[in-house]
């Protein structure tokens, strides 16, 4: 069964930093494109950063350009979300989700697979 399971959410104050990981289970993500989402209370979710299949392409949301880093190994079936110089409108459900590609540096706009959802709070 295709599983995505994000980890490392957490409380942090303003300006400090987190790692969040997307963990693939019961497939490869070789051949997948990952996205990042985050949802806010009372807000729609919205995308963060993706990474093409084979890492070659990134893409960044404008609020997040410069603070956050979106990495993968292929190997260790994981993608990674580095988060610095948080802020509290940072304070969200963080989501990975993966989209099956052909080609390695296509990015998609759409993903069929979800994970559950990692807390990130930003607070004093």
């Amino acid at each position: 069964q295709l599983q995505l399971v994000e980890s490392g959410g957490g409380l942090v104050q303003p300006g400090g930093s987190l790692r969040l990981s997307c963990a693939a289970s019961g497939f490869t993500l070789d051949y997948y494109a990952i996205g990042w989402f985050r949802q806010a209370p009372g807000k729609e979710r919205e995308g963060v950063s993706y990474i093409s299949s084979s890492g070659g392409r990134t893409y960044y949301f404008g609020s997040v350009k410069g603070r956050f880093t979106i990495s993968r190994d292929n190997a260790k079936n994981t993608v990674w979300l580095q988060m610095n110089s948080l802020k509290p409108e940072d304070t969200a459900v963080y989501y990975c989700a993966a989209e099956r590609t052909i080609d390695g540096t296509y990015i998609p706009y759409e993903y069929a697979y979800w994970g559950q959802g990692t807390q990130v709070t930003v607070s004093s």
